[in-house]
């Protein structure tokens, strides 16, 4: 009973974080910070719900326990189905983050509460009803559950089933696990056999302040670690979807396997030998960190950093174990954990972006792992001693060294909520070669010469023989244009500017608006009229009168996260509002790891559209040029009729019967990856 209810409550708990993340990403442009802030939102209201049973059980009996416990599980049931109101929808002139930890608390607060105070509250409960048994083994069995329903949400939820009905069963299972829960609270209250703590457990000593700081610094620094290695893989090695899936699963992996007490815990963690084992990996991981010769090795890169999360949070949460206390104190331990994982969410997801213009967070995380390491495993053996602290200063001088190269080229460098951009200079000033690029992790968003003829270039993406730049060239026969570009970038579009044209840009991070216009001349050089309107263009669109638009540029399906809400039935419905009667839209789809145009041509044939893909490799050579796939849409064919996009050999996009078609209520990324 104990483990089954933990374990429907642990799998709760962990299905509602992509759940609800997923419904409020839309508003939020689709960016994979709303991720990282979701997290922090779910650790600190797992410390919150570690922290009200904590309380409970050092203030309230067993009979109020399940008094109040009832009373707010029937609360919560009150709240039910799950599922953010539209009057939380953002303006887009609002603090993000901020505005998304509202959302959440309004929307799922109290029953995620109640989830998170589960697992300790009920091991507490085992504790007294059952002294002797382990009642720590129930956290690995919480730990499985959350497993299970990270795993099986992109997996088994998602592909088959849209936002309405993924809340409606999510909401009956709670309604499930509470029913359990308040049978289990009552039972335990009116238990006439309860027994108190054994004699072995009541002449245990309490935990000094000393322990405190140790099961604080060894929970950030985990939370700090897990991060810092998503960040890293996701935005600095490969902008792969779903990737952040790999790391979470190491880490809630590694508590399974600290707790779970057994044989297989015991052989994995033995200190007497791990401490070599996290040295080689600290060692490889800031080896690389430093050395740039490998940053492009996907498979290299993945496999160090994957496994030596692993390695590192074994090694934390081993050592959590090894220093719990007694069970008495067991609702403290679960309660300091958890402020320990809330503090590295709090200072990755708001305190790097404020300190921090880039990606620093894994070197000092490396740092902060080495140095515990150190402590740890110096009463280990004189030789454990000295190759910690030694594997310290090599950690610890690859970190900065790591910090001095992220500077390389770097003419200017800035980081928020939206995630940290560099711009890159090559060439001297004044000479032909004189270039700027625009970097976002590994994405490039644009580059421009800032010298001479080649200064009102299109360049890489946006070259005249990309779809986009034929498109234009189609349109521009009927005289002055009217473009709208959904994602800024450096402004290369304006360098087709016209007297007489207009070109609206839609653009959530401000950032990005700030450095066009400081440090590149697309939007200052161009002749047309220039608009730059911030906050989520969907939302924008969706605000606005019909603009007339003879072409619209969706550009914003390049990066790890893509805006799943920019390429749905309802999206395109959307675009064709805006848009002339012969006017086309045109889907970048250029994307290393997803498999986008088959999603796009099911959205045609569901709106009884015309659509070719035009595939643009480029002359051998010319390194201006990027390889570039671009999706035309249009109203009617004699739109892409036009001998500029015919001579292109356009052909109509793939359509998979199969696939489902995208909506509001449903996409399916796993589909698409290639």
């Amino acid at each position: 009973m104990y483990a089954g209810t933990i374990f429907l409550s642990s799998f709760l708990l962990f299905l509602v974080q992509p759940l609800i993340a997923r419904q409020i990403l839309p508003w939020f442009g689709g960016t994979a910070a709303v991720w990282t802030t979701c997290m922090l939102f779910f650790q600190t209201l797992l410390l919150a719900g570690y922290a009200y049973a904590h309380a409970a059980e050092a203030k309230l009996g067993p009979r109020r326990q399940a008094l109040v416990h009832t009373a707010l599980l029937a609360l919560a049931l009150a709240t039910l189905p799950i599922a953010p109101a539209e009057r939380w929808k953002p303006l887009g002139t609002e603090e993000p983050i901020s505005h998304i930890l509202l959302v959440l608390g309004a929307t799922v607060g109290l029953p995620y509460l109640l989830l998170a105070s589960t697992s300790p509250l009920l091991q507490a409960w085992f504790a007294r009803a059952r002294p002797g048994l382990d009642p720590y083994r129930l956290f690995a069995v919480s730990n499985l559950a959350s497993l299970l329903a990270l795993l099986g949400y992109p997996l088994a939820v998602e592909p088959f089933l849209g936002n309405r009905e993924q809340v409606f069963w999510w909401s009956l299972l709670f309604a499930v696990f509470a029913v359990l829960c308040v049978a289990l609270a009552w039972s335990v209250s009116s238990a006439s056999s309860l027994k108190t703590n054994s004699l072995e457990e009541e002449i245990a000593p309490p935990p000094n302040r000393s322990d405190y700081l140790l099961w604080l610094a060894l929970s950030a620094t985990g939370s700090v670690l897990l991060l810092a290695v998503t960040n890293h893989v996701t935005q600095n090695v490969a902008a792969i979807p779903m990737l952040w899936l790999a790391p979470l699963t190491l880490y809630l992996l590694t508590f399974i396997l600290a707790f779970e007490g057994g044989r297989l815990g015991r052989l994995l963690y033995r200190v007497e030998v791990y401490w070599s084992v996290l040295l080689v990996w600290l060692g490889g991981m800031a080896w690389l960190l430093a050395d740039d010769r490998f940053q492009f090795d996907l498979g290299l890169q993945l496999a160090m950093f994957l496994s030596g999360l692993f390695v590192g949070c074994l090694f934390c949460h081993g050592e959590l174990y090894r220093s719990r206390p007694a069970a008495r104190h067991l609702t403290a331990f679960y309660l300091t954990i958890s402020a320990g994982g809330a503090l590295g969410g709090l200072l990755v997801a708001v305190a790097a972006p404020l300190v921090f213009n880039l990606h620093y967070e894994l070197g000092l995380a490396l740092v902060a792992l080495a140095a515990l390491a150190a402590v740890r495993f110096a009463p280990v053996h004189p030789v454990a001693r000295w190759a910690s602290l030694a594997a310290l200063l090599a950690v610890a001088a690859c970190a900065a060294y790591d910090g001095a190269r992220l500077h390389r080229n770097v003419l200017e460098s800035q980081r928020n909520f939206y995630g940290a951009i560099r711009v890159k200079e090559y060439g001297e000033p004044g000479g032909a070669y004189h270039l700027r690029r625009l970097v976002h992790g590994m994405i490039m968003h644009g580059e421009q010469y800032m010298e001479g003829d080649r200064r009102r270039e299109a360049t890489t993406y946006y070259t005249p023989t990309s779809g986009i730049g034929l498109a234009i060239a189609a349109a521009r026969k009927r005289g002055p244009i009217k473009v709208g570009v959904i994602g800024l970038g450096t402004g290369t579009l304006a360098a087709y500017g016209r007297r007489g044209d207009e070109f609206r840009f839609y653009e959530i991070n401000p950032q990005v608006e700030e450095v066009a216009r400081r440090l590149f001349a697309y939007l200052s050089d161009t002749e047309a009229k220039v608009e730059v309107v911030l906050g989520d263009a969907r939302l924008n669109l969706e605000r606005e009168p019909p603009q007339g638009f003879d072409v619209l540029a969706v550009d914003a399906f390049s990066s790890d996260s893509i805006p799943v809400h920019l390429i749905t039935m309802e999206a395109l419905g959307l675009y064709l509002r805006h848009m002339k009667p012969d006017g086309v839209i045109a889907f970048h789809v250029s994307n290393r790891f997803l498999e986008l145009p088959p999603v796009v041509g099911r959205l045609v044939r569901e709106h009884r559209l015309q659509a070719v893909l035009v595939s643009d490799d480029g002359k051998d050579g010319d390194e201006d040029h990027t390889r570039t796939d671009w999706v035309l849409i249009a109203r009617n064919a004699a739109a892409l009729a036009a001998k500029e996009i015919a001579a292109a050999d356009a052909k109509p996009p793939e359509e998979r019967p199969a696939w489902r078609t995208w909506t509001d209520d449903y996409s399916n990324l796993v589909q698409i990856l290639k």
